[in-house]
């Protein structure tokens, strides 16, 4: 692999026609259109968990949530994180320390007021 960061744009590009990948952006207005909406998709996904972290922190009420399950949400959103570094996904890095955040804080507040 490249040691200058100038030439991993290429080795990159060259990677994804070698593996016969389609262009990116796409061609394809639709699957732009896709690719756009991910982004949105990124930052809606944990806003729909909002509502769980208010009855958690602001209500004091934690019944029913499961600190061990959101713990391994938690361990899982970690190893997705490395695959998005490891791939440069920048919508699957960016989901993931999202992701990390959230479901850190609803286990700790299940373990606080569980």
């Amino acid at each position: 692999m490249p040691q200058s960061t100038h030439g991993l744009h290429h080795f990159h590009k060259r990677k994804r026609v070698f593996q016969k990948h389609e262009k990116y952006p796409s061609i394809n207005k639709q699957k732009r259109i896709l690719d756009s909406l991910i982004y949105i998709i990124v930052f809606l996904g944990p806003v729909v968990t909002l509502p769980q972290i208010v009855n958690i922190w602001v209500e004091k009420n934690a019944s029913g949530v499961s600190a061990v399950s959101w713990g391994s949400y938690s361990m899982i959103s970690v190893f997705w994180l490395l695959y998005g570094i490891a791939h440069k996904e920048k919508p699957i890095i960016v989901s993931s320390c999202i992701w990390i955040v959230i479901h850190s804080i609803i286990a700790t507040g299940a373990i606080l007021y569980g």
